[in-house]
C-alpha cells in the first residue's frame, strides 16, 4: 500500500505551482537553490543520477504521489468497499482511529531521508498511533515555507537554512536533528593533487551561488587556514557541477557529500576525495525534524508519538539497509539500489558531532546551534537577534538507550 505511482509529465511551471498550491508531492523541480542545502537530482546526459544537495535540477518525467496508506485507501474502490464488509482486516479498519499527519521531506525519497520511509513502511508510525502521509519535498528551504505557513505539519530540513528561516520571521523549530554533523565538503578527484585543503590553493572550485555551501565557504577557508584570494571560485548552476568535475572543466566542486559523491563514484566510476567542512572549524547543525511553534503548543503529544518512531525508522535502517533500500525502491522504482545505499551510509558520517557523542539519534547540542548561529551572521548576513532556545528543543527526543545509534559512520 501507498507505493508512488508515475504520472504524466508536467511543466516545470506548474510543477512550482504544485508546491505554491500546498505541495503534493513532486518528482522535479526548476530552481536553483535559496539557502537550502538541498536540491534536486538530474539525469545527465552523462547518465549520472545526482541526488539532493540543492545541487541539481531534475529532468525527470513523472512525481510521485505522497505515501500515505489512508490516501490510497480513499482513492481505491476496492479498499472502499472492503470497509464496508464485516470482515475488513483490523488493521484497515484501525485506520479511523489513526491521528493523521503531514509530513514533507526536504527532497526526493532516497537514501539519505531514508528513515521516514522505513517508518512508515515498518507499521512504527501506525503503532504509535499516527497515520502520516510523507511527502516528497523541493529542498529544505521550500520545506521550511511549508511549514512556516502550516501546509504540513513536520518537515526534515536543513537546519542552517531552518535557523535562517527564523531569523526572517519563520515560526518554525527544530524537534530533533539526524544530521548533527555538517553535511558539506569540497569534494575533489581522488586521483588528483588535491589531498589536504591547502591543495585548493592556484585551484578551481565550483560553487553554486546562493547555495548554503556558498554561504558556509568563507567559515571553512578560515577555519582550513587557508589563502582564499589563491583559490579560483566559479558559479555553475547545480546541474552542471557534476560534470565539470569529472571532466576536468574545474579541481574541486562544493556540495553535501551524500548529494554527490554517490553518483560520481558509482556512475562516473571516479574515486571522490572529500574534505569535510565539519573537519576544518564549521560547525553547523544539518537536517532535522521542524514543526510550526504552534504545533508544539496545540498537540504535544502528537510529536511525542512521532519523533522516537522516525529515529527509529533510520536506525532500523541502518541495520537492515536492504530493507531500508527495497523502502525506496518502492516508492521510486528508477532509483539506483547502489547509489540509494551509498547516499544512506555516507549520510551516517553526519548523525554525530562531537557535542552529541553518546546522545540518542535526535538529541540536539546547544554548543551545535550556537556555532550555527555564528556562522550565520558572521557569514550568512543574519543581523536579527537569535538564541539558541528559540532554535530547538529535546523535549521530544527519546532518552532510551536503544535510540543511541552507532558513535561511527
Amino acid at each position: 500500500m501507498g507505493q508512488a505511482i508515475a504520472v504524466a509529465p508536467k511543466s516545470l511551471r506548474a510543477v512550482d505551482a504544485g508546491v505554491t498550491a500546498g505541495f503534493s508531492g513532486i518528482g522535479l523541480a526548476s530552481q536553483n537553490r535559496d539557502l537550502t542545502g538541498h536540491g534536486s537530482r538530474i539525469d545527465l546526459l552523462y547518465g549520472y543520477r545526482l541526488s539532493r544537495g540543492g545541487e541539481v535540477m531534475s529532468s525527470r518525467s513523472f512525481r510521485h504521489v505522497p505515501i500515505s496508506r489512508r490516501g490510497v485507501l480513499k482513492k481505491s474502490a476496492l479498499a472502499t468497499a472492503a470497509l464496508a464488509l464485516a470482515g475488513t482486516p483490523l488493521r484497515v479498519r484501525a485506520a479511523g482511529l489513526l491521528k493523521p499527519v503531514s509530513m514533507t521531506l526536504d527532497w526526493l525519497y532516497e537514501g539519505s531521508n531514508v528513515g521516514f520511509v522505513v517508518a512508515h513502511e515498518k507499521g512504527f508510525y501506525r503503532e504509535a498511533g499516527l497515520d502520516v502521509t510523507v511527502t516528497a519535498g523541493k529542498g529544505s528551504a521550500s520545506t521550511a515555507q511549508l511549514v512556516a505557513s502550516k501546509a504540513t505539519q513536520i518537515g526534515f530540513s536543513d537546519g542552517f537554512v531552518a535557523a535562517n528561516g527564523l531569523a526572517k520571521g519563520m515560526a518554525i523549530k527544530t524537534i530533533g536533528s539526524i544530521f548533527r554533523r555538517g553535511p558539506a565538503a569540497i569534494i575533489a578527484l581522488a586521483d588528483s593533487s588535491i589531498k589536504t585543503p591547502k591543495d585548493l590553493e592556484g585551484k578551481t572550485v565550483a560553487i553554486t551561488a546562493g547555495s548554503a555551501v556558498f554561504l558556509q565557504w568563507p567559515a571553512f577557508v578560515k577555519g582550513a587556514g587557508i589563502d582564499a584570494t589563491k583559490i579560483q571560485i566559479v558559479n555553475i548552476d547545480p546541474a552542471g557541477l557534476a560534470p565539470a568535475l569529472i571532466n576536468g572543466k574545474v579541481d574541486a566542486i562544493g556540495g553535501y557529500v551524500a548529494s554527490y559523491v554517490p553518483s560520481i563514484e558509482i556512475r562516473g566510476r571516479k574515486e571522490a576525495q572529500i574534505l569535510w567542512f565539519a573537519d576544518n572549524g564549521v560547525t553547523v547543525v544539518g537536517n532535522g525534524m521542524i514543526v510550526h511553534q504552534d504545533l508544539l503548543k496545540s498537540d504535544p503529544d502528537l510529536l511525542r508519538a512521532f519523533v522516537p518512531a522516525s529515529i527509529k525508522g533510520f536506525l532500523y535502517g541502518r541495520q537492515y539497509p536492504d530493507e531500508a533500500v527495497a523502502a525506496v525502491q518502492k516508492y521510486d522504482p528508477t532509483a539506483d539500489p547502489a547509489i540509494i545505499k551509498s547516499e544512506f551510509e555516507l549520510s551516517w558520517k553526519t548523525w554525530v558531532s562531537p557535542h552529541t557523542k553518546g546522545k540518542p539519534l535526535g538529541w540536539e547540542a546547544k554548543a551545535d546551534w550556537e556555532s550555527t548561529i555564528q556562522v550565520l551572521k558572521q557569514y550568512g548576513g543574519v543581523t536579527a537577534p537569535l538564541e539558541t532556545s528559540q532554535l530547538y528543543t529535546n523535549e521530544f527526543v527519546p532518552t532510551d538507550a536503544e535510540y543511541v545509534p552507532p558513535q561511527e559512520g
